[in-house]
């Protein structure tokens, strides 16, 4: 149930709908993902302007409900937009791709304060990214383990033990992380130790900070699959801008990847 109250907000994508309405999704710290109707979004300047653009910060208030329903946007006030990523596909296409997958991965309105502050600095980091990898791959950890549904990376996921073996095997679908002695069969990913004590490093840092962190090529490229194994096996569906980025990827010979 949504207040009156005026809160800030991260437009992850809109749906039009009739001939002047759009549903728009966004994340916000109190509410986390939730859709709202916008009634006359394309037609109405002075209510909504061009803040309902996806990756636009914006401040939204909310109509007054009479019935049960979706919400719907009284007001909203442009704070920051998207300007700075148009100017570079492979950003707009990771920020679609963050916006994507936090819908995704988070049930509808439960409070994602720690979701909203990652994204956020996701998508300010984009235009300035040292690294677009690095900022995928930090971007996916963290949003499954504040989802809760980061597979174990730290520990072996069936007998619970420490990982004292130098070569591992990892399969999001049993858990995470396996030791030789309960995978026999083989089946995973292989990976080292080394890749997966990066991991664990990375989610001790705080969630806002993308700069400044630099990764070998090891923990890149096994970090990524396995990474985007645990997101694949997460969420219900194929992520359309995900597939987008596969394509870039190929057409840039390996900039994302």
């Amino acid at each position: 149930m949504f207040d009156e109250t005026p809160c800030e907000a991260i437009i992850l994508r809109y749906t039009n709908y009739g001939e002047a309405d759009r549903i728009v999704t966004l994340l916000t710290r109190e509410h986390g993902v939730c859709s709202a109707f916008a009634r006359n979004a394309r037609k109405s300047r002075r209510r909504f302007g061009g803040a309902l653009q996806p990756f636009s910060r914006v401040r939204v208030s909310w109509q007054q409900r009479r019935r049960a329903g979706m919400a719907q946007l009284a007001e909203v006030e442009f704070l920051d937009g998207a300007g700075a990523l148009l100017a570079n596909l492979d950003a707009l296409a990771l920020a679609a791709y963050g916006c994507e997958l936090v819908s995704a991965l988070l049930p509808e309105q439960h409070p994602a304060p720690e979701v909203y502050q990652v994204l956020d600095a996701f998508l300010c980091y984009l235009p300035v990214a040292e690294s677009f990898p690095t900022a995928r791959l930090l971007l996916e950890l963290r949003l499954l383990d504040l989802a809760g549904l980061l597979p174990h990376i730290g520990h072996c996921a069936s007998c619970w033990q420490p990982l004292r073996d130098e070569w591992l095997l990892f399969d999001a679908r049993r858990g995470g992380t396996l030791c030789p002695r309960c995978c026999q069969d083989r089946a995973g990913v292989v990976v080292q130790a080394t890749t997966l004590g990066s991991l664990v490093r990375l989610l001790r840092v705080e969630h806002h900070l993308f700069s400044g962190i630099r990764l070998s090529d090891q923990t890149l490229e096994q970090g990524a699959v396995l990474v985007q194994q645990a997101v694949g096996y997460s969420v219900s569906h194929p992520l359309k801008s995900e597939q987008f980025l596969d394509l870039l990827d190929g057409g840039h010979n390996g900039v994302l990847a």
